[in-house]
C-alpha cells in the first residue's frame, strides 16, 4: 500500500511497527494534517467563513475526517457544510459544487485520501474554476491541473517508496514483518495564476512557506 491513511483504524494492519497482516507499505498522515490545511486554508483574503467540505461517502476515513474537522473549525471560528458524494463522481460532483454554491461556501476543502477525487481532479479544478470558489486540496497533483493550493506528502515519492516493499517481499520478507512508514516531510502548493483568476490574495507569511509556486 501507499499513502493510505490510517490503515490501523480501517482494520488493515495490527500496528505501524509490526503490521501481522500480508499488507505493509507506507500510510499517510492525511488527518493529522487537517488542522494544518484549514489554517492555511482560511488564511487566504478575502478569508472564508463558510467551507464547503467535500467527501466520499463511501470511504472509510472521511467520515472520520469531517468530525475532526468540528472542533478546528470552531477555533477558526468558520462554520463547515457537508457535501457528500457518490458513484457515479462524474455525474455527482457538478451537483456537488451546485450545492456548495445554493448553500453559499466561500471556499471548499476536497478531504484527501480518496483515489475517486483524485482521479477525476480535472473535473473537481475545472468545476471550482466555473464556480468561482477557492479550493484546497490534499495533493499537489491537483494545483498542477489549476487548483489553487495543496497541502500534503509527495504522492510520487509515496509511490516509489512503495517499490522498495515490492523489492523486499519478492527477496523474501515477510510483509507482517515490515514496519509501516509515515511520511516526514509535507509540501505546500500554490498556483498564483489561479489565484489571480479568482481574486484572491495569498499572503507573504503564506507564500515565503510555499515549497513550489505555479505561476
Amino acid at each position: 500500500m501507499a499513502a493510505v491513511a490510517d490503515p490501523v483504524g480501517q482494520n488493515l494492519i495490527t500496528s505501524l511497527a509490526k503490521p501481522g497482516t500480508n499488507i505493509t507499505g507506507l500510510a499517510s498522515e492525511a488527518e493529522d494534517i487537517l488542522p494544518k490545511m484549514m489554517e492555511l486554508l482560511t488564511s487566504i483574503a478575502p478569508k472564508p467563513e463558510r467551507i464547503a467540505v467535500l467527501l466520499e461517502a463511501r470511504s472509510d476515513v472521511h467520515p472520520r475526517m469531517w468530525r475532526a474537522l468540528a472542533p478546528i473549525a470552531q477555533s477558526l471560528k468558520v462554520e463547515l457544510i457537508r457535501i457528500e458524494v457518490t458513484s457515479p463522481a462524474n455525474v455527482n460532483l457538478p451537483l456537488a459544487f451546485q450545492t456548495a454554491v445554493r448553500e453559499k461556501a466561500d471556499a471548499i476543502l476536497v478531504l484527501p485520501d480518496e483515489p475517486v477525487f483524485l482521479t477525476k481532479r480535472a473535473l473537481i479544478v475545472e468545476l471550482a474554476a466555473k464556480h468561482n470558489l477557492p479550493a484546497f486540496y490534499g495533493a499537489r497533483e491537483y494545483v498542477d491541473e489549476g487548483g489553487l493550493m495543496s497541502y500534503g506528502e509527495n504522492l510520487r515519492t509515496a509511490y516509489r517508496n512503495a517499490a522498495s516493499y515490492v523489492s523486499k517481499v519478492v527477496h523474501g520478507a515477510k510483509p507482517g514483518d515490515l514496519p509501516v512508514e509515515q511520511p516526514t516531510k509535507f509540501e505546500l502548493v500554490v498556483n498564483m495564476k489561479t489565484a489571480k483568476a479568482l481574486g484572491i490574495t495569498i499572503p507573504q507569511s503564506v507564500s515565503l512557506r510555499a515549497n513550489y509556486i505555479i505561476e
